[in-house]
């Protein structure tokens, strides 16, 4: 990717590290866990070795987190995911928004991939419309606050050491942050079974029963909702990079299968229909990468909006799948089976065109801020 000579020479040195790091160990270890819907412990430690628990605070620059957020993508969209939220919402939020106390507390072992979060805002009637209608409740009462409220979606909510929860301060009517530990009574995590896709990440419906967390649990930056907007900004950009991962991981499986595979006497690779098939999506990646260098460059000067975050998440999904589905076909049959990959990638990018924003939702931010004209509702 030429996008990697735009690194310095440090960042491009642990670039190719990790990266092999990733395409190494993590690739073909990833696909029995993902087909059996377990978490690799294993791997996570690895991962925390290797850095990628703390692109968030470790100083890199923003081309260099989000070619890592590419190459984890790469390797696996599953862990990708894990990665990204940890990093842009779990570590990003206690590190912006949360007290010196809470930072002291959670950071060392987060940034090091010893301890996970989960980000607890979509509820079971709650997912686009989330900023509106959240009913997550939360109540100050003798020095406590009382959460009541149900989840949904919620990765890494089975296996987490807390939730970031966001419930509706009945006193105000705010929407607040608040750090709910997963050990403390009332909190229920139940893990979500039977998906297509990242079915290594550990999906969970939460129910939170009157559950008791001390005052000092409010995350004091995060007392109403315009400052997780920022983070949730961020976010979403961030899966533009793993579309442009789950595409070049597309071209890999499609390329090596039609230089092994022969019908008609010869490699596929000599048919010119494969040809083009292979040639749009490497110029799919390509112009998702270019689009995300240009972003990152943006969120570099500290200038990115909303607007840009969005139409890059749509159009960078958008390509992913149809890189996807194109990969498939040249796979034929086997293209439907996680033995040769292609099938994993196939769920996998399904998940991205729909979370951290639907296509369509993105959609229409974008185009409210071409025309004026909201047309959500």
């Amino acid at each position: 990717m030429y996008i990697v000579d735009l690194l310095p020479p440090d960042e491009r040195e642990r670039y190719q590290e990790i990266r092999e790091f990733l395409q190494t160990r993590i690739r073909a270890a990833s696909i029995d866990y993902w087909n059996r819907e377990e978490f690799p412990f294993g791997l996570l430690d690895e991962l925390g070795k290797h850095g990628l628990g703390g692109l968030q605070t470790d100083g890199s620059s923003k081309l260099f987190k989000g070619l890592m957020y590419v190459e984890v993508a790469r390797a696996d969209v599953s862990l990708s995911a894990l990665v990204g939220i940890h990093n842009e919402l779990i570590v990003g939020m206690i590190d912006e928004l949360g007290s010196e106390e809470q930072k002291a507390r959670w950071l060392p072992g987060l940034t090091a991939f010893t301890q996970l979060g989960a980000f607890a805002l979509t509820e079971p009637d709650h997912g686009s419309d989330i900023a509106g209608g959240l009913s997550t409740t939360a109540r100050l009462e003798n020095g406590e606050w009382v959460i009541t409220g149900a989840k949904r979606w919620i990765g890494a909510g089975t296996i987490a050491d807390f939730a970031l929860v966001w419930a509706r301060d009945v006193a105000d009517q705010q929407i607040k942050g608040f750090i709910v530990e997963t050990d403390r009574p009332g909190y229920t995590a139940t893990k979500i079974a039977n998906k297509i896709g990242l079915r290594i990440m550990q999906n969970a419906d939460i129910v939170l029963d009157e559950v008791r967390i001390p005052e000092s649990n409010l995350l004091p930056g995060a007392t109403d909702f315009s400052r997780a907007n920022e983070l949730l900004r961020d976010s979403r950009a961030w899966v533009g990079w793993q579309a442009a991962g789950i595409q070049l991981a597309a071209f890999d499986v499609a390329r090596a299968y039609s230089l092994e595979r022969k019908q008609f006497g010869k490699e596929l690779a000599r048919f010119q229909l494969v040809q083009q098939q292979l040639a749009e999506i490497l110029g799919n990646a390509s112009v998702s990468l270019a689009l995300m260098a240009q972003l990152a460059r943006i969120q570099q000067e500290g200038k990115l909006e909303m607007v840009q975050a969005a139409m890059a998440k749509s159009t960078t999904t958008r390509l992913a799948r149809a890189s996807v589905a194109m990969g498939r076909s040249l796979l034929g049959g086997n293209g439907i089976s996680t033995d040769y990959e292609m099938g994993k990638l196939f769920g996998d990018a399904e998940i991205l065109y729909t979370y951290e924003g639907s296509y369509e939702i993105n959609s229409l931010i974008v185009a409210r801020a071409v025309t004026g004209k909201s047309a959500f509702v």
